[in-house]
C-alpha cells in the first residue's frame, strides 16, 4: 500500500524547525534529509515522479515550503544553495504552537498570490485602456543588498517556468553570451541525451568547450539526469552546464563532482534569478536611497 504524499502545507513548519535545530542554516541537501528522516518518509515516496515532467515530488514540494517561508520573512536564501532563518524566523520558531505557525505562513502566501493576481488584472486593464501601447513596468520589490527576503525570486522563476522551452532556451545563449561565453549556440535537436546547445568560454589564455542543457523544471532535478548528461558529452567538451529553474537533488550534486568523471556545474533557481538580476536582464535593479532625520531639541530651546 502506497502511503499518501504530504502535501506543500506539510512541509511549512518540519522545514522552519529543521533550520532552527541545524543551527539557523542549512543546505538544501540538509534541509532535505532532515526532513526525510522526521517525516519518516519512505523511499518509495521518495521516488514519485511527476508523470509529465519526471521531477520527484517531494523534493519539489519542499522546494514549495521553502519559497513560502521565504514569502513568509520567516526564511531568506543565503546564495549556493544555503537557506537561513530569519529573526522573525527563529522567534515564530520559538513562540508559536505547530498550527499558528502554518497559519501564518499561509496566510502571507495568500496575501503573495492575490497581489499577484491583483497585478495581472492591472496589467490587462492597461493593455485594453491602450491597446497599442506595450506595458513596461512590472513588479516592484523593495530589498537592501546581501539580503531578499521580497519573494522577488519566486515571481521571477513564474515567470520563467511559464516561459516556452524555446524562448528559455535563448534566455540561457543570452546570459552564457553576457558572461564571457563565446560561439554560443543552441542546437534545438531531440534525442541527444538532453544537450540543449554549446559554447566556448575563454578564461586569459585558455579555452574551454562547454556543453549545456536547460531544464524548465519546477521540481528537483535528480542524479539521474546529470548521469544522462555525463554520458551524452563525452568525448564532446571539456565541461558541462545544466540550468534549471528548480533544484538540485543532494544525489545529483554529488554525482555531478564524481571523483573520476568529468565535472558537471549546476545552475539552479535561486542562482539563475540572481544571475539574471547581475546582468539586468528581464530584472531592473534601482538603488533606494534612504535617509535619516534626527530632532535636536536642544537647537529649538537656544532659539
Amino acid at each position: 500500500m502506497t502511503l499518501p504524499l504530504p502535501k506543500v502545507e506539510d512541509f511549512y513548519v518540519p522545514t522552519a524547525r529543521a533550520l532552527r535545530a541545524l543551527g539557523g542554516s542549512a543546505s538544501i541537501e540538509e534541509i532535505q534529509d532532515w526532513l526525510t528522516e522526521s517525516e519518516g518518509l519512505t523511499q518509495e515516496q521518495l521516488d514519485q515522479v511527476y508523470p509529465t515532467s519526471g521531477a520527484q515530488i517531494i523534493p519539489d514540494r519542499m522546494s514549495w515550503a521553502r519559497s513560502y517561508l521565504k514569502i513568509a520573512g520567516l526564511v531568506e536564501s543565503g546564495g549556493r544553495g544555503i537557506w537561513v532563518l530569519t529573526d522573525d524566523g527563529r522567534q515564530a520558531v520559538d513562540t508559536l504552537n505547530d498550527a499558528a505557525l502554518r497559519r501564518l505562513v499561509m496566510d502571507a502566501g495568500n496575501a503573495h498570490n492575490a497581489m499577484l493576481v491583483a497585478h495581472k488584472k492591472a496589467k490587462q486593464a492597461a493593455a485594453l485602456a491602450s491597446p497599442g501601447k506595450k506595458p513596461t513596468e512590472g513588479l516592484v520589490y523593495e530589498g537592501s543588498s546581501g539580503t531578499d527576503d521580497s519573494g522577488w525570486t519566486e515571481t521571477l522563476l513564474q515567470v520563467l517556468r511559464t516561459m516556452d522551452p524555446a524562448a528559455f532556451e535563448r534566455l540561457a545563449q543570452r546570459l552564457l553570451r553576457e558572461s564571457g561565453f563565446v560561439k554560443v549556440e543552441v542546437t534545438g535537436k531531440s534525442g541527444d541525451g538532453g544537450i540543449d546547445g554549446s559554447g566556448v568560454l575563454r578564461m586569459n589564455l585558455i579555452s574551454f568547450q562547454v556543453l549545456f542543457q536547460c531544464k524548465r523544471y519546477q521540481g528537483s532535478v535528480g542524479a539521474g539526469t546529470v548521469r544522462d548528461f555525463r554520458g551524452a558529452m563525452q568525448g564532446r567538451a571539456d565541461k558541462g552546464l545544466i540550468i534549471t529553474t528548480a533544484n538540485f537533488t543532494s544525489d545529483a550534486r554529488k554525482e555531478a563532482t564524481r571523483d573520476g568523471a568529468p565535472s558537471i556545474d549546476l545552475i539552479d533557481g535561486d542562482a539563475l534569478c540572481e544571475l539574471l538580476k547581475e546582468k539586468e536582464l528581464g530584472v531592473r535593479v534601482r538603488p533606494v536611497v534612504t535617509e535619516e532625520v534626527t530632532i535636536l531639541p536642544e537647537f529649538f530651546d537656544e532659539i
